[in-house]
């Protein structure tokens, strides 16, 4: 799905991509709007022309011609995008220096050479705030303190592409929390482990951000929810609970579940809805029960302001082994 190419892109390339429907396709010839869809994507501040073959693969000379007529009417580079593609013609299409993008997270863009030299420079010492990746990469290590791994297996674990396993590790391993030895039969292979506690997560918790993408108020909680907020916070302290239960899911369950969001403000206030928040993240993937994880809890509650609810996670995390 194209929501997971941008997604990719953002953690890898530009947190600022975006891609959508390009409106001006009736600018094309007929022939041209039959054979793709078209996309319009932002990627370092600059437009480019996205387009999605419809139909069979055309020959790579045909291909070529297209692309030459859609950048003559707009101006702009093209960028071939294809849910799968044969070894043969992803080789052919390097070899001819076509752009192009693989729904399984292959990205061929020989363009962006010289944009990337004069995009930010990327602070190694100075990680702010963790990209997705490298907090689900920071959650992992702190619920498998023990654990060495390479970037390859770390992929496999966590369901990413080995480019993205690489730079999220990458990024822990620039924000010191994480250190490795080589090894393996060439000599280069890298097994990564953290530090240790207390330092790991007092250094990580400065990083981590709010796994929380939006909320949305609904009459009943997806099939696999989890519990999340005020409302988990409240069965592990002495908090008082919400007055309507809160819920956690990832944004892929929460569209596949197809869960009506209620909008009206007067229903919301009047009625118990479920507040359910959609994660950035699977919050599955590191619960031990039908509570969200705690580091997780504690980054989506972090910004409140509210003294109780602060001394209520501290106790939290207090009671678990991170703070000595």
């Amino acid at each position: 799905m194209l929501m997971n190419i941008e997604l990719y892109l953002k953690e890898n390339i530009d947190d600022h991509v975006t891609i959508k429907s390009w409106l001006y396709d009736n600018r094309l010839p007929i022939y041209l709007r039959n054979f793709y869809h078209f996309y319009e994507m932002t990627i370092l501040d600059k437009p480019r022309i996205l387009i999605e073959i419809l139909k069979e693969t055309p020959r790579l000379d045909i291909i070529q011609k297209h692309i030459k007529r859609i950048e003559e009417i707009t101006s702009q580079q093209t960028v071939l995008y294809f849910k799968d593609i044969t070894r043969y013609r992803r080789k052919s299409l390097i070899e001819n220096r076509i752009p192009f993008i693989i729904e399984n997270g292959q990205v061929y863009l020989p363009f962006l050479g010289l944009d990337l030299k004069r995009a930010p420079q990327y602070a190694r010492e100075e990680v702010v705030t963790f990209s997705t990746s490298a907090q689900m990469a920071y959650l992992f290590f702190l619920y498998n303190k023990d654990t060495e791994i390479n970037a390859t297996v770390f992929a496999e674990k966590m369901g990413f592409a080995v480019m993205t396993a690489s730079r999220a590790l990458n990024e822990l391993y620039y924000a010191k929390l994480i250190t490795y030895e080589t090894g393996g039969k060439t000599g280069r292979s890298k097994k990564y482990r953290r530090i240790s506690d207390p330092e790991y997560f007092e250094k990580g918790r400065a990083h981590i951000k709010s796994p929380v993408k939006k909320v949305v108020y609904v009459q009943r909680s997806p099939k696999g929810a989890l519990i999340a907020g005020l409302d988990a916070l409240a069965e592990l302290s002495m908090l008082n609970p919400p007055g309507r239960p809160i819920r956690a899911v990832s944004q892929k369950l929460f569209i596949k579940e197809e869960v009506e969001i209620i909008r009206n403000k007067d229903i919301v206030k009047d009625q118990k809805l479920v507040e359910l928040e959609i994660w950035n993240y699977d919050p599955k993937q590191f619960a031990k029960n039908e509570n969200v994880d705690i580091m997780s809890l504690y980054a989506s509650l972090k910004g409140e302001i509210d003294e109780r609810i602060e001394q209520a996670l501290e106790q939290v995390l207090r009671g678990e082994t991170f703070i000595s």
